[in-house]
Formats: structure tokens, sequence, C-alpha cells
């Protein structure tokens, strides 16, 4: 079951603004969600974004949204799992590789029912724990525990990166390492 760049999709859910300063251990979150697009743009993987009813909980936070430029268009939703919106479910779908990567907020809402769909869709699915968070850090942890229970992958950021790029001293590793050793200080 390795995980290559060329069958992956990367799923953003939700890192809004106003949500993300209530999360537990936000400011690790927006690191590795950082270090995952960067890494998706590097290594061509498709990155679909989702956020949940932005009217309420306001824009992606800037250091994600700058990461992504223009070239991702970030899809509005109020359902908690992203394939229960047609025209979300519709681009992963038309976007969709072998394995569906997925990262964001919350761990235990919207990331575990979308994984949940992904599922029943027949995808493998990763969920990048450390780039994932909740409000609690007991409903993280819950979160992570039912997620590993009904059979998705729970890798880390670093975990996943390194597996996409297979090897050192490749183009794509030296222009990967700064951001994997600025994701990694604390």
């Amino acid at each position: 079951m390795r995980v290559r760049p060329e069958e992956s999709l990367l799923l953003l859910i939700d890192p809004q603004e106003k949500l993300v300063r209530a999360l537990w251990e936000a400011e690790r979150l927006v690191r590795n969600l950082r270090l995952l697009i960067k890494a998706s743009q590097i290594l061509e993987v498709p990155i679909v974004a989702t956020s949940q009813y932005r009217k309420g909980l306001g824009e992606y936070v800037p250091e994600v949204l700058e990461l992504l430029g223009k070239e991702v268009e970030i899809k509005d939703k109020t359902e908690f799992s992203v394939f229960q919106n047609p025209e979300i479910a519709s681009l992963i779908r038309e976007k969709a590789r072998r394995y569906l990567v997925l990262c964001g907020a919350e761990t235990h809402i919207c990331v575990y029912q979308s994984a949940l769909s992904a599922l029943e869709e027949g995808y493998r699915v990763i969920v990048v724990g450390d780039a994932t968070s909740s409000r609690t850090p007991e409903n993280f942890h819950y979160g992570l525990a039912r997620l590993r229970d009904v059979g998705t992958a729970v890798v880390s950021t670093e975990m996943l990166v390194y597996e996409w790029l297979e090897r050192a001293g490749t183009p794509a590793f030296k222009e990967l390492i700064p951001w994997i050793k600025n994701a990694t200080q604390t």
C-alpha cells in the first residue's frame, strides 16, 4: 500500500480563520498543512480545497491561502462530509486517483465524515493525523482512533512527504527540505 504522489489527491478540509483560532494546537496544524500543500505542488498532486459555511467561519487562514494561490478554487459547503455536496463530490471524482489524502478541520467531524464517505465510494483513504485538529484534544484523539477503526490509514505529515519522495538527492527533495525543517521546528 505504498502511497505515491501520482496516485494521490490532497483533500484540504476547512482550515478557516474563525475555526482554526478555536482549534487545539492550531500552529501545528497550519505548519503541517503548509508542508502538505507545498509537497503537493512540487510533486504535482492535485488539491481539492473546501470551506465550511464561509459566511460564518470566514476565509482560509492567510498562511494557507497565500500558499494555495489562485490555482486552487476553494469550494464552500454546509455539509460535514465533502461527498454530501454534489459539486465537491463531482470535482473529487473528476480528479480522483487511487488515494485520497485528507487533512484539515475538524478531525472528528468533517475530516471523519469525509473519510467515511470516501471509503464508501471505494477510495483508499489516508488521513494525515498531525495535519488535522479539533477544538479539544479529546475529540482529536477520539476522531483519529475512530478513523483507524473504520479502515483509514493515519500517518504523520513527514511520514507521507517522505513516502511521496521515496529518496534523497532529487530536485523535489532538495526543494522540500527547507519546508520539512520549518514544519518540524517548534
